[in-house]
């Protein structure tokens, strides 16, 4: 192997190190939504969403236009930690392309009243979610998502 060789492979095998570490970090950032979904009414997790995610982040469940803000959706999770409280919100498959970092999930719970209108009767839920990130500078800026509500609903009128 020549010089050239060595440092090229020198230089390839850094920024491949490089690459991998900024993966994981964003990653890790990700992982702080979930922990938060996973534990809404955690002092703890909702103070660190604010620095995984940018000041103008957004929740994008729909194409109506009116997506969540960051504060919104803090509120919304003590509302969950309430009215769920056994809430889970497990990653089971996390994969990052450039800025963008897809996440498969597991949410179940337990409502303890009425959720959606649907008095589960102790009933639980287990669905499906799809979560597509998009960070910039390291924080996550906006997230796109579905759940499967549908069959959450099904599942707590005992269909």
């Amino acid at each position: 192997m020549n010089a050239f060789q060595r440092t090229f492979a020198v230089v390839s095998l850094g920024l491949t190190a490089i690459a991998t570490s900024a993966a994981a970090d964003d990653m890790a950032t990700v992982q702080t939504f979930y922990d938060l979904l996973s534990n809404p009414g955690s002092e703890t997790h909702v103070a660190a969403f604010p620095g995984a995610t940018s000041e103008s982040w957004e929740s994008v469940g729909n194409y109506s236009g009116e997506n969540e803000s960051r504060d919104e959706f803090v509120g919304q999770m003590g509302f969950f930690s309430q009215l769920i409280p056994d809430l889970d919100w497990s990653v089971q498959a996390m994969h990052q392309d450039g800025d963008f970092v897809t996440v498969r999930s597991r949410a179940t719970g337990t409502p303890a009243g009425p959720f959606f209108g649907v008095d589960g009767e102790g009933r639980s839920f287990d669905i499906l979610t799809i979560d597509i990130h998009e960070l910039d500078d390291g924080v996550v800026v906006r997230t796109y998502h579905v759940e499967d509500w549908a069959s959450a609903l099904q599942q707590l009128s005992g269909q």
